[in-house]
């Protein structure tokens, strides 16, 4: 940012957003994002962009459109993972930073009531008239151990509320563990028992939490080989994305009784095309990539968003900048 000048922001994220950023002592000029046109088609003279998934980012051309990124000084993405853009945003392109965390407590909430209502099972036991009355067994939570297959911010706060259950956490992690080190983040006397190998991990959960970022390294990374691996009885969560996972060979695992269940807030593709296996197995319980979703995640982005612009009308350090090598 030129000292002296108000930048100008295009908002891609939305109304609330813009509000507040325009509020916002540097005195941007926030252009609205205008309805139909391609969010790669930047005017003239803006400096900061603000987008989001699902605005057309899928259709965007293979190639860097012409022009593209002139002028862009930084970019801000209301999303943490960055496989929704084109790989030409992240190649070659000014500083991008992402919502890392925003959405992490709903999230973790979501993973634990999916564990929850498959320990439960209270869809199964709902009395619909007196000849459904009958005493059954429920599962439970504590002495259970969750696997957690990522342990950024998502991980954590997974881990936080599982062990407030009394569960035992297991994680593997993308930079792996310094020598024995376990994690203690999560809160006093809280231990994350540290694996080196996604397959070491699967064969001891009982659920386990995907929250992996996708990137071509971790495509696929569920597939019939790992899943062979599970500890029988298995019940499989997704929070993250639906690419992670070989759908066959989770429909087949799932078939042989190996694992017991998934629940999906994410598949590949979204949504699933219709008489997808998926929508009616009994064993499966799908949801419409929503588990981010909370009556305070556009508050905490635009305060996030917000926070950063006074960094960046500073010239500080911007939180949360992406790798770009590593794709998040």
């Amino acid at each position: 940012m030129v000292a002296g000048r108000s930048p100008v922001v295009l908002n891609q994220i939305g109304a609330l957003v813009g509000e507040r950023i325009a509020a916002h002592p540097s005195r941007p000029t926030v252009l609205r994002h205008e309805d139909g046109r391609p969010p790669w088609d930047i005017p003239d003279g803006v400096e900061v962009l603000l987008t989001r998934p699902l605005i057309g980012w899928d259709a965007a051309p293979a190639a860097r459109p012409a022009g593209w990124g002139r002028g862009l000084r930084w970019i801000q993405s209301a999303s943490t993972g960055m496989d929704v853009y084109p790989p030409w945003l992240l190649d070659g392109a000014p500083l991008v930073t992402c919502a890392r965390g925003v959405s992490a407590v709903p999230i973790a909430e979501y993973a634990l009531a999916a564990v929850l209502a498959f320990e439960k099972r209270l869809d199964a036991v709902r009395l619909r008239g007196p000849e459904d009355w009958r005493r059954e067994t429920l599962g439970g939570l504590s002495g259970r151990r969750l696997g957690l297959a990522g342990f950024g911010t998502i991980g954590r706060a997974v881990a936080e509320r599982a062990r407030a259950f009394g569960m035992s956490v297991g994680a593997v992690r993308r930079s792996g563990w310094a020598g024995s080190e376990t994690e203690t983040e999560t809160g006093p006397g809280a231990v994350i028992e540290p694996f080196d190998r996604f397959e070491d991990l699967i064969a001891v959960s009982d659920h386990l939490v995907l929250a992996l970022p996708l990137t071509a390294a971790t495509r696929g990374v569920v597939g019939a080989d790992l899943l062979a691996r599970a500890k029988p009885g298995l019940h499989l969560v997704n929070v993250a994305r639906g690419a992670l996972v070989n759908q066959e060979a989770l429909l087949a695992a799932i078939e042989t009784g190996r694992i017991a269940g998934a629940t999906l807030d994410v598949t590949e593709p979204e949504p699933l095309p219709a008489g997808h296996p998926f929508y009616h197995h009994p064993a499966i319980r799908l949801t419409p990539h929503l588990s981010w979703s909370a009556p305070d995640v556009e508050p905490r982005l635009a305060e996030r968003i917000l926070a950063n612009l006074d960094a960046y009308a500073r010239g500080a350090p911007l939180r949360d900048v992406v790798n770009v090598q590593a794709g998040y």
